[in-house]
């Protein structure tokens, strides 16, 4: 069992920058590939970014290449996700997300409970 909790949403102006963590409770976190999807009214989700368990990223969509960028620190039980250069299409919904997988598979077991960020000026 994973509970995970987002942090480091609001409000930034475009061409701003923000980050993201997910932090996580309970066991053997280091065996979990960890995501970040996120949805915008009215659209579907989508996934941006994740981080195996042995800390290799999966493709990012074109949406984020370049601006957006995963880590995560096994010592804290968090991942983040850093978001450069953000756009007003950026804004959504994002959650964090984790499956006990070694690589990422985008078939996610657990969930938060999402946190928001609104890009506007």
């Amino acid at each position: 069992q994973l509970q995970l909790v987002e942090s480091g949403g609001g409000l930034v102006q475009p061409g701003g920058s923000l980050r993201l963590s997910c932090a996580a409770s309970g066991s053997d976190f280091g065996y979990y590939s960890i995501g970040w999807v996120r949805q915008a009214p009215g659209k579907e989700r989508e996934g941006v970014s994740c981080i195996s368990s042995g800390g290799g990223s999966a493709k990012e969509p074109d949406s984020v290449k370049g601006r957006f960028t995963i880590s995560r620190d096994n010592a804290k039980n968090t991942v983040y996700l850093h978001m450069n250069n953000l756009r007003p299409e950026d804004t959504a919904v994002y959650y964090c997300a984790a499956e006990l997988s070694l690589l990422c598979s985008f078939e996610y077991q657990y969930w938060g409970q999402g946190i928001q960020v609104t890009v506007s000026s």
